[in-house]
């Protein structure tokens, strides 16, 4: 069944203030931008803003879906089989808008948005280790959180080591986690 078509005034919106968002996390931490500063730069009314979101954490989630989803589908989910190491991507990934996820992810960053980050990871996981979308598979969410924990603890202590370092001394400990899953 084809998605509902959205109307075009709800994706400008949307879109602008998404973008607004992106661009002020460029500049400041989150817990620095109001609601003001996010409509002021979308050029959009505050009731345009609440006609779409119900605050700063939902649209933070909403605006970084698109790099949330690079993320996951860089990410080493893989279960089974010899793959490549994907790592030193997913690391370059994170370091080209280290700014952003900084902003999103540490300690001034909201919970929700590492929430819906943590469950895009964990569904994709799940999915990509073959489950069903109901079977139980618990060493999902054990590999999204060391993903997700990798990734802000090296953000928090500014990046030290090139992606490719971090993928491998990264890689051997998800191939072992892995495979010792029950798979």
């Amino acid at each position: 069944m084809p998605a509902p078509s959205v109307d075009p005034r709800t994706r400008r919106s949307r879109a602008a203030l998404e973008a607004a968002l992106r661009e002020l996390i460029a500049d400041r931490d989150l817990p620095q931008i109001s609601i003001s500063d996010v409509t002021k730069r979308a050029g959009v009314n505050r009731s345009t803003f609440y006609e779409h979101y119900t605050d700063l954490a939902e649209l933070a989630a909403c605006a970084c879906t698109a790099l949330f989803d690079e993320l996951v589908a860089a990410a080493p989910l893989a279960g089974g089989g010899p793959v490549p190491n994907p790592l030193p991507r997913f690391f370059a990934h994170v370091a080209d808008n280290a700014h952003l996820y900084r902003a999103l992810l540490g300690a001034d960053g909201s919970a929700r948005v590492i929430n819906h980050l943590l469950e895009r990871i964990t569904a994709a996981a799940h999915a990509k280790r073959g489950f069903a979308e109901d079977e139980d598979d618990p060493a999902a969410a054990f590999i999204a959180g060391a993903v997700l924990g990798t990734v802000i603890d090296w953000l928090r202590r500014g990046c030290p080591g090139s992606p490719e370092r971090m993928g491998a001394a990264i890689w051997p400990h998800m191939l072992a986690a892995t495979s010792v899953a029950g798979d």
